[in-house]
């Protein structure tokens, strides 16, 4: 518990608000490379998680090459990429970041596309859409929930793991971990532990008000609709058995 207050105590030093090194420059610097990686994965993942999910081609492949990302470790790949680069900016960690953020952006892709409902993609063919019309009308905006998904969980593991590439002298909050280790300085890697962790917080809960908007309006009302109908056919068959016969 006294850690605990020792390290809310140092977040509330004014003195840790000031300058490049503070608080806010090392969020700040925190939520560009999050953001930046994440928009890599993006852009690398999620057209071909789409094209698998809507040919349905390669989906082994894709979930075995998922699998073996995952695996890798996030340190050890971040500096072996700083020594065969000899780079020791934020190129090699944000590599490395960007790889093992591809895994989840890529799953909720191609399994929100695959999920789709097989009725409206073949009305949609059955009324002359072409297969880019199909894509973009009809299976993107239903799959979306799921692809926003992917992102979510790329998020917080980006955002989780970047602290880890502090390990090399670039910004971000893992500058706190890294430097309170040398120093042996509790409060600062405590209060930067938790500084990450509100980030993470509040980035998860953004994506999850992103991914409730973003479901189409007619299928929350065909469940409300489907709901209702149903509430009304319970009602009235009671009412039905119970008449008598003649």
């Amino acid at each position: 518990m006294t850690d605990i207050l020792a390290a809310f105590a140092w977040i509330a030093d004014p003195a840790n608000w000031a300058g490049p090194g503070g608080i806010p420059a090392r969020t700040g610097e925190h939520i560009l490379y999050s953001l930046l990686t994440l928009l890599l994965a993006a852009v690398i993942a999620l057209p071909i998680g789409f094209a698998i999910g809507h040919t349905g081609r390669f989906r082994g492949i894709a979930v075995g090459v998922s699998g073996a990302l995952r695996a890798l470790p996030t340190l050890g790949l971040v500096i072996y990429l700083a020594l065969i680069t000899t780079n020791l900016t934020i190129v090699p960690p944000l590599i490395a970041l960007t790889i093992l953020a591809i895994p989840p952006v890529l799953a909720g892709a191609y399994s929100g596309v695959q999920s789709v409902d097989r009725a409206p993609i073949d009305a949609a063919r059955a009324i002359g859409m072409t297969g880019w019309q199909v894509f973009s009308k009809v299976e993107l905006p239903l799959a979306l929930p799921l692809v926003i998904g992917g992102l979510r969980s790329g998020a917080l593991q980006v955002i989780a793991t970047w602290t880890v590439a502090a390990i090399l002298p670039v910004g971000g909050l893992g500058r706190f971990l890294i430097d309170g280790i040398a120093v042996q300085n509790y409060p600062e890697m405590l209060g930067g532990s938790i500084i990450v962790i509100a980030l993470a917080l509040v980035s998860d809960g953004l994506f999850a008000i992103v991914q409730r908007l973003v479901v189409p309006r007619g299928v929350v009302a065909g469940r409300v609709r489907d709901t209702g109908e149903g509430d009304r056919r319970s009602t009235r068959t009671p009412a039905r058995e119970s008449a008598p016969t003649t």
